[in-house]
């Protein structure tokens, strides 16, 4: 049956759900591993709690056009974020929390809202420290009907443990890669050992989806979408990340090299980061790209 979780029976769902609850007790569902009781009214890094969390949701147009289709991806932005970007372009909804907590029968009645409207998909950005929230969700929408696949849209500062347990959950995995350099992603995302991690998570990721899958419309089925987003003065370290996609994922990675870097929020606080790229630095990162050896490049 399609999608995977479809596969899964409902037994290992509930089991997986939890064991994701019990990681909230000691909060590790994330690589940051606070340590806190989300259960009990903690709150770690991410400021969040028991309760899904969520600030909006609908049919995403300006997504990569294997996910939006002829009726778009259906998309639902999460409140908070593992990371704290410098420039974040969605700084209300990541840092400054703008949302509402809600009840998981109501996130389970969003995606089949979405789902009704036609999305091919339903996008879960910045689902990292809302995993086990989103999954208890889907076995309420699964009751429901839900039958389209899940996009897991996140920076890849994630948990292995708890990506295993995503698997034969997420069908598309669609992941940042956003530095080569842990003291750059230190300085502008307070995200410690940020390339070991992604790495890792990638890695994972690959193992459980494999390349990405087109069914007959082009449409997104199964596998991993990489994004890298290129910044000025090369502060992504874009060529030592497309060595290690085209090395240890391989070749056929679909990678969206994009250049839609904007200095918002407090990215003017930082002169390199307080322009946007030119068309020569957005080349480049293309040349480097096939340059290691990569072949699936995004085009619209």
């Amino acid at each position: 049956m399609y999608p995977s979780y479809l596969n899964l029976p409902r037994e290992e769902l509930n089991l997986r759900i939890g064991k994701l609850f019990k990681i909230l007790e000691n909060c590790e569902i994330c690589s940051r591993k606070c340590h806190i009781n989300r259960l009990k009214g903690g709150k770690g890094f991410c400021k969040l709690g028991r309760l899904p969390m969520v600030s909006a949701f609908h049919s995403h147009f300006g997504e990569e056009s294997v996910l939006v289709g002829s009726f778009g991806s259906g998309t639902i932005f999460f409140t908070s974020c593992n990371l704290a970007c410098v420039y974040c372009q969605n700084y209300e909804i990541s840092q400054l929390r703008v949302g509402k907590e809600i009840s998981s029968e109501r996130l389970a009645e969003m995606m089949i809202n979405l789902q009704n409207r036609g999305c091919h998909n339903i996008n879960l950005v910045t689902p990292t420290p809302q995993v086990p929230q989103i999954i208890r969700a889907l076995a309420i929408a699964i009751d429901k009907g839900l039958k389209i696949p899940l996009v897991y849209n996140t920076s890849a500062y994630d948990s292995i443990e708890v990506l295993k347990l995503l698997d034969g959950i997420i069908d598309i995995y669609m992941p940042d890669t956003k530095y080569s350099d842990d003291k750059i992603a230190l300085k502008y995302s307070n995200a410690p050992r940020y390339s070991e991690i992604m790495e890792k998570a990638i890695k994972e990721m690959h193992k459980q989806v494999g390349d990405l899958t087109l069914d007959g419309n082009k449409i997104a089925i199964r596998g991993l979408l990489i994004r890298h987003l290129v910044f000025p003065n090369n502060l992504a370290g874009s060529e030592k990340i497309f060595e290690f996609l085209a090395k240890e994922i391989g070749s056929d990675t679909f990678l969206n090299i994009m250049d839609q870097y904007r200095p918002y929020f407090k990215a003017f606080e930082f002169p390199e980061l307080s322009r946007r790229i030119t068309t020569e630095e957005y080349q480049e990162a293309i040349a480097l790209a096939k340059k290691a050896g990569l072949k699936r490049l995004y085009r619209e």
